[in-house]
């Protein structure tokens, strides 16, 4: 199934960005909806359903006033921008349709050029590569159209908007780019991941001196997997995807150049009981801590911001077995060190 695309444009033109308007902000063709509206049920006769109704089970997610969402480690990658997903029965679509069309061919405002477009893109539903909008097949399908993300940048939510509205059967994987799938999904799942904030248990707790080993740990069960569910339910279009999160490394930036981590490339690996670093014990200051900082310097009167940052692996699971990796997510805080000179007395 080919959606109508850019090619139509020059001649659907200004009224058909017009058209449908009133109801959600409009590409050319169609409302454009916002990825997190919800717009089902059932009203007299007609029943309705917008793919905008994507729900997320966060019941497995990280929680705490310390919560706050990953962020991709580089920056590289991120969840779609748009898609094209289900958004309308035969019904209303003629509704909407006739509605808009009404609207602009009655306005005495409106240019020539755009009565023109808006008459030119209802006989192409009405009477033209559709007939009467497929409201004989009210049962057998959906219209499918642009579905924006709100939480991607402006301009690279307009991506889809090239694409028509155009018919589906239900339980049919229409065969064009940015097509819903579980993956999209899991994409938008990885949005709301939220994780514990990060900080770290040292030993020295707050002070520390200057070449001495500040040992740094996590506990066991402080870092456990989380995991958000994304769910579309549309009439022919039931899927999902799990993202989850697991805990792989603990990064340690000591807030100053003249300090050491240990080991040498900052990174602490997760154990395999769950924790991190091994926590200080009687006796072990002349020891190496297999996770932590030694200083080289004093703080002076201020403090040394030490960031600790967890990396989380993100995978994903979905319908009909797909799943795959993510990339790799961070969440992390500053800590505050203080670090002092060890005093010593010459006789």
């Amino acid at each position: 199934m080919q959606g109508v695309t850019r090619h139509g444009l020059c001649t659907i033109g200004l009224a058909t960005i017009l058209l449908l308007a009133p109801a959600h902000s409009a590409f050319a063709g169609g409302p454009v909806d916002k990825g997190t509206e919800t717009d089902a049920g059932l009203k007299g006769d007609n029943l309705y359903a917008r793919a905008t109704a994507i729900s997320y089970d966060t019941s497995k997610n990280g929680s705490g006033p310390t919560a706050g969402s990953v962020t991709v480690a580089g920056g590289s990658w991120a969840p779609p921008a748009c898609w094209l997903a289900p958004k309308w029965t035969a019904k209303q679509f003629a509704k909407e349709t006739e509605a808009g069309y009404k609207q602009i061919s009655g306005d005495p405002n409106q240019a020539p050029h755009a009565r023109k477009a808006t008459h030119e893109f209802r006989q192409m539903y009405k009477d033209g590569k559709y007939k009467n909008y497929n409201l004989d097949q009210q049962d057998e399908g959906m219209w499918w159209g642009p579905v924006e993300n709100p939480n991607a940048p402006i301009l690279e939510r307009t991506a889809c908007n090239a694409t028509l509205p155009f018919w589906a059967e239900n339980g049919e994987t229409p065969d064009v780019e940015n097509a819903i799938t579980p993956e999209i999904l899991a994409g938008l799942a990885y949005e709301q991941i939220k994780v514990p904030g990060t900080e770290v248990t040292l030993a020295p707790e707050g002070t520390t001196k200057v070449n001495l080993p500040t040992w740094a740990w996590l506990d066991k069960g402080e870092f456990e997997p989380v995991s958000v569910t994304a769910s579309l339910d549309a009439p022919g279009l039931n899927i999902q995807a799990t993202t989850t999160a697991r805990p792989i490394a603990l990064e340690l930036l000591p807030g100053t150049e003249d300090a050491e981590t240990h080991p040498a490339s900052g990174e602490c690996a997760v154990n395999e009981d769950g924790s991190i670093g091994e926590p200080y014990t009687k006796g072990a200051a002349d020891r190496t801590p297999p996770c932590g900082i030694t200083y080289f310097r004093s703080s002076g009167d201020g403090t040394f911001k030490l960031q600790a940052a967890v990396t989380w692996g993100i995978t994903w699971t979905g319908t009909g077995g797909a799943g795959g990796d993510l990339p790799d997510g961070t969440f992390g805080n500053d800590q505050a060190v203080t670090v002092q000179e060890i005093q010593s007395i010459n006789r």
